[in-house]
């Protein structure tokens, strides 16, 4: 008996020592969000990019997905989840923690974007550059995104400029609310979450979000009219993070780090917008089969829109220098890439 428990141990040193067997244990990560599990970002972003990672490491990193805020707190503690160490990844709106990473904001601000995903690489390029050095240094960020043009969905038609007056309407950050503010609204912020409940009691009349994430609210059921903008241009877009705990990533072994490098960055940021704003369109036809008024301003009333949010470019740039970051040269390049990428 003894002699076959000193050749077990001795086998079981020898595999040890082997080069690579140490590097092959698994890991696992816990990915936490705030969206249902079948909302087109878990879906159809979050769950074939964990696959492809698990794929690529031969089942050496497993990832948990944990969706509608599951192992607790609120959407915007999640980016703090990620820094603390709670879990392991976590997929947010930038815009949940208002004022807390304001050079992301640039791609927030009205009329900002063009092209959804030619936005998409010039955020990940901005992170990639800058950011990730200053407000994202807490985190490791792996993918930095945006959704599609954004819209106002309400239970009574927004046609004109002048329909915004008075009108109670959610939005999802700071810079969103500042600009539903300024085109005369009563902007009242909240996470996606709460709309439902919010709208049906009567705490807002309408909301702003781009149709893809519609159907996963039945937001169609909920309101009867949707304003969208005829331009290239779109009224407003939310930035979004896929960040994790940097002590985690900087202990994975090299080559498990290289696997989701290499699922991630540019690639992760392009293909989660694309999807998204792809998802725009069937969400767009279920309202339409749904009986709902879909209202199109054009391009004449989306310049007197456009006149209206001046000021809130104007608030940020000052905001930014009472910050000691210059916001101007934040929104040139900003433009800049986003034209360099296609936008």
């Amino acid at each position: 008996m003894k002699r076959r428990q000193l050749l077990a141990s001795l086998a079981l040193g020898a595999a040890l020592a082997m080069p690579g067997v140490a590097s092959a244990q698994e890991v696992t990560l816990r990915l936490h969000q705030f969206l249902p599990p079948y909302a087109p970002v878990p879906a159809m972003i979050l769950r074939p990019w964990a696959d492809a990672i698990e794929e690529a490491s031969e089942g050496r990193i497993h990832i948990q997905h944990f969706d509608s805020m599951s192992l607790g707190g609120r959407p915007a503690e999640l980016i703090d989840q990620a820094r603390d160490g709670v879990v392991d990844l976590s997929m947010t709106l930038v815009g949940y923690t208002p004022g807390r990473f304001p050079r992301s904001e640039v791609f927030e601000l009205p009329f900002m974007m063009t092209s959804p995903v030619a936005t998409a690489k010039a955020f990940w390029e901005m992170v990639e550059t800058d950011f990730q050095n200053n407000e994202f240094e807490d985190v490791k960020i792996l993918g930095a995104w945006n959704h599609g043009p954004g819209m106002i969905h309400s239970r009574t038609p927004v046609e004109k400029l002048e329909d915004m007056r008075g009108l109670s309407l959610r939005g999802p950050t700071r810079i969103i609310n500042d600009l539903l503010a300024e085109l005369g609204a009563e902007p009242v912020g909240m996470p996606l979450p709460a709309i439902p409940e919010s709208l049906s009691r009567g705490v807002v009349a309408a909301t702003v979000l781009p149709w893809e994430v519609t159907t996963s609210i039945r937001l169609a059921e909920l309101v009867g009219h949707h304003t969208e903008f005829a331009s290239s241009e779109s009224l407003y877009t939310a930035t979004i993070i896929l960040a994790m705990n940097k002590d985690r990533y900087e202990a994975l072994p090299e080559d498990l780090r290289a696997i989701i490098d290499a699922e991630s960055g540019e690639k992760l940021s392009a293909f989660a917008s694309q999807v998204m704003w792809d998802m725009d369109a069937p969400a767009r036809e279920a309202a339409v089969e749904q009986g709902n008024n879909i209202v199109t301003l054009d391009d004449a009333e989306i310049d007197r829109w456009k006149e209206a949010a001046t000021p809130v470019y104007d608030r940020w740039v000052a905001d930014m220098e009472r910050q000691g970051i210059d916001g101007a040269a934040l929104i040139e390049r900003a433009r800049e890439l986003i034209a360099a990428h296609g936008g």
